[in-house]
């Protein structure tokens, strides 16, 4: 007990003395310092005494799928800030393969009687995966929101990127640069943006006046990896065009088709989607979709405060506008045949 008063007290810059008032209920110690106490008896890993597990805690939960796409550590350096600058502690939770799942990580979040929780790119993104720790989150009534396009059945406020505009944006470029043979890099079939961005490219390819038949549509892992093995195979097709569905699927495509003995942009322009930190240093510098972090960030940052708050804050889908970022990876349509 002794060792965990010194602590706290020492996280938060007072004296033991105001720790023990703090959790024996005692009067005499102001609200924030109240809450700065509790806040640091959480992040360092102790219990709260009974009375006082009720109450929430002002940490918020960060849960991202990975941390080697460079876009998921971008967004949560955007909603860390933003959080700490209204007095939350955000509490950074990561999958890795064969560790800690999603709902491993709610259980704990709950656990520690979190304030709302942030998710980045979840299984909440997927028709096809289990669901049932946001219902859990649901029936805690936890203030929670989802980055980016989510399944239909989750009432939770949501920001996005709007996927259909993106490849509107990545087709109507390589259309504009004479591509007429066009291919896309999709992530698994359940995935909801990849299947927004199938339905988007469908469209504008029809109104260019393109075929997209589904030879020339592949799916892959979000990975270096992937991006390569899809692109070898559409490259079997004689597409001149790709449009990837994140930067390391392009990464991965032009991996591919340097593998065939071919080059890029000479001989297969590449487009990716998120324009993530680095690709200005790639070889060549990546043409991608660039996705308003800061802005969605902040909103998302927004919404979870103002649920917190007892606010009433829309459960309707926002949507940010991509921008087309062009730089070396795209060029005019050269005949493969």
């Amino acid at each position: 007990m002794t060792r965990r008063l010194a602590q706290v007290a020492q996280k938060v810059g007072v004296s033991e003395a105001t720790v023990s008032r703090v959790l024996n209920e005692k009067p005499g110690v102001s609200d924030a310092t109240r809450a700065a106490v509790l806040t640091a008896l959480d992040v360092l890993g102790y219990e709260r005494p009974t009375q006082l597990r009720g109450e929430r805690a002002r940490l918020v939960g960060l849960v991202l799928p990975e941390l080697q796409n460079p876009i998921f550590p971008a967004f949560a350096e955007v909603v860390g800030g933003a959080l700490a600058g209204q007095g939350f502690t955000p509490v950074l939770c990561t999958q890795t393969a064969g560790g800690v799942s999603e709902a491993d990580y709610v259980d704990l979040l709950l656990e520690q009687h979190v304030s709302g929780v942030v998710f980045f790119g979840g299984l909440y993104a997927q028709g096809d995966a289990p669901h049932d720790h946001y219902d859990r989150l649901a029936e805690r009534s936890l203030p929670t929101v989802l980055l980016n396009a989510a399944i239909d059945d989750l009432d939770f406020p949501r920001v996005s990127c709007d996927d259909a505009v993106a490849v509107e944006q990545a087709v109507g470029h390589l259309r504009q640069l004479g591509h007429r043979k066009i291919g896309l890099v999709l992530g698994p079939a359940d995935h909801v943006p990849s299947r927004r961005k199938l339905a988007a490219a469908r469209t504008a390819a029809e109104r260019a006046g393109l075929e997209l038949p589904d030879e020339q549509v592949e799916r892959a892992l979000f990975s270096l990896e992937g991006g390569q093995a899809a692109t070898t195979r559409l490259l079997r097709q004689g597409v001149t065009g790709l449009v990837c569905a994140s930067d390391p699927l392009a990464l991965g495509a032009i991996r591919a088709v340097r593998r065939a003995g071919l080059s890029v942009p000479d001989d297969v322009s590449v487009i990716g989607y998120d324009d993530s930190s680095f690709m200005t240093c790639t070889d060549p510098p990546l043409t991608t979709v660039r996705q308003p972090i800061e802005a969605m960030g902040r909103a998302a940052v927004e919404l979870l405060v103002g649920e917190i708050a007892g606010a009433k804050v829309t459960h309707d889908e926002l949507l940010f506008e991509p921008e087309l970022v062009v730089r070396g990876s795209t060029a005019p349509a050269r005949d493969r045949g």
